[in-house]
């Protein structure tokens, strides 16, 4: 799961080596860790952000929404430190300050300025290569390439996989929860506080923001093997597919929960549970062993309580939003590298369904509250919404995606099958027929023409067309006569 190589820059025109390799010598430059940054000052935001939200709760007694504005800033805040020190083994090592600003909660601030003197070092000195990453270009015209990484590299590389990972804990255990509560709070007391303003914008920029983590981890983890660059347009569509997704849905529990307040907890803890226990039942169902390569040193309790804590991250990502990825606990790496589109179909289709079914019981069973607003309106525009999201999910699969060259099917190919279904209904088509497909897919092999001989060994010769052309001549003038 680390990403070797995939950050590397200013490389010298790669050259054939013996064994059919382009070696590819790196520079010392090195990209800034702007994901590092990022995901601190996001982190920072938010904690101070909810922090001063609780201090003004205080000074009004609003008690319940003080409780849970402080466990959803201190829980994803813990289980941030401690993955910060799991993946830096800190604990082997004696860094009694490190380990003391991890129990203040400051653990990302140190670590990024950490990231940050690694990044502004690596120039000033000049290093060997530590290790040898051999990643396959998607180029036209480049085979498999060598790319030699630096420790400066290997570092930062380290610190961006650790900062990816606590993106997505601070996205779905602690934002997402957060701004369904500041919303329904803002709704039930009907007037808005900057600060609670401030918060909620801040927590979906979060959620935004883990999101795509996602769905690059998710793509760089499934093609680890090739050289994955994403253009700006695909970044593009993922936000927009991202947000909208998001936004519709924390807006349609919201709604539904300031109705129907206690029949939110059963969608809720409904949703969770599923989620939850479909890897651990397809799991059981293919009969599969524990992988023994999550820690050398843990045992197999410690193992089932580390895969338990994943899939209960998963199981919160999928509530909001589609989580990218399949887990195989079964597998060395956790996550199933087969895109399988009919499970995407599923959900997002169900997602659908659920959505419509929470906005329709919020317009019937409504409050007072809602008089001045154009309920039938927000129905509406939160369902195009949602479709949009889904229209900017295809598009990017559809055009945008890295590795679409690599897709056996594409979105067009589904769609195609499943709507259109052409080749099985005209009449003049062959029988047993396929379709052609248009998409950009790399499915289509060039073959060069072969010799009739071996297509056909009993009619190696070529036909004499002319002598054919006059025995069927022949023939429908013997049919003619006969006829007369």
């Amino acid at each position: 799961m680390e990403e070797h190589g995939r950050e590397i820059s200013d490389l010298d025109p790669p050259e054939p080596s013996e064994n059919g390799l382009m070696v590819a010598i790196s520079h010392r430059r090195v990209h800034p860790p702007f994901s590092v940054v990022l995901a601190t000052v996001l982190y920072c935001a938010e904690f101070v952000t909810a922090a001063v939200l609780c201090s003004m709760y205080h000074k009004t007694d609003d008690v319940t929404w003080m409780g849970f504005t402080i466990t959803f800033m201190l829980l994803p805040a813990v289980l941030i430190q401690l993955t910060l020190t799991f993946i830096h083994r800190d604990l082997g090592r004696d860094r009694p300050l490190v380990l003391f600003l991890h129990l203040l909660l400051l653990g990302p601030v140190i670590r990024c300025f950490e990231a940050l003197v690694v990044y502004f070092k690596a120039d000033t000195k000049e290093e060997p290569y530590v290790t040898i990453s051999r990643k396959i270009s998607l180029k036209k015209g480049q085979g498999p390439m060598e790319l030699e990484v630096g420790q400066a590299e290997r570092n930062l590389a380290t610190h961006r996989n650790a900062f990816k990972r606590t993106a997505v804990i601070q996205a779905f255990l602690g934002s997402t929860p957060q701004l369904t509560l500041q919303l329904y709070a803002t709704i039930q007391e009907k007037y808005i506080l900057p600060t609670r303003l401030a918060l909620m914008i801040i927590t979906l920029i979060s959620i935004t923001y883990g999101a795509l983590v996602c769905s690059v981890l998710a793509i760089q983890i499934r093609y680890d093997d090739y050289k994955v660059r994403l253009r700006p347009a695909a970044y593009f569509c993922m936000i927009v597919w991202r947000g909208l997704e998001i936004a519709t849905r924390v807006t349609a529990l919201v709604l539904f929960s300031t109705a129907l307040t206690h029949w939110v907890i059963l969608v809720g803890v409904a949703n969770l549970l599923l989620f939850f226990f479909l890897p651990w039942a397809e799991f059981w169902a293919r009969k599969g062993s524990l992988t023994e390569n999550v820690e050398k040193n843990f045992s197999k309790l410690g193992t089932i309580v580390v895969l338990s804590m994943f899939t209960l991250l998963y199981a919160c990502i999928n509530i909001f939003c589609w989580s990218a990825v399949q887990l195989d606990l079964s597998h060395r790496e956790l996550i199933e590298r087969k895109q399988r589109w009919k499970r995407l179909a599923i959900y997002y289709c169900g997602r659908f369904v659920e959505n419509f079914v929470l906005i329709t019981l919020w317009y019937f069973f409504k409050s007072d509250f809602y008089e001045y607003v154009c309920a039938p309106l927000l129905c509406v525009q939160l369902l195009i919404c949602y479709s949009l999201g889904v229209f900017f999910m295809l598009l990017f699969y559809q055009f945008f995606h890295p590795c679409r060259r690599l897709f056996k099917y594409n979105v067009h190919d589904c769609l195609n099958c499943v709507c259109c279904r052409k080749g099985r209904w005209e009449p003049s088509g062959r029988k047993g027929e396929q379709p052609t497909s248009y998409s950009t897919t790399a499915t289509m092999v060039l073959v060069h023409d072969e010799p009739l001989a071996l297509l056909n060994p009993q009619n190696s010769q070529i036909p004499d067309l002319t002598n054919e052309l006059e025995e069927r001549e022949t023939a429908i003038v013997t049919d003619m006569m006969e006829a007369a």
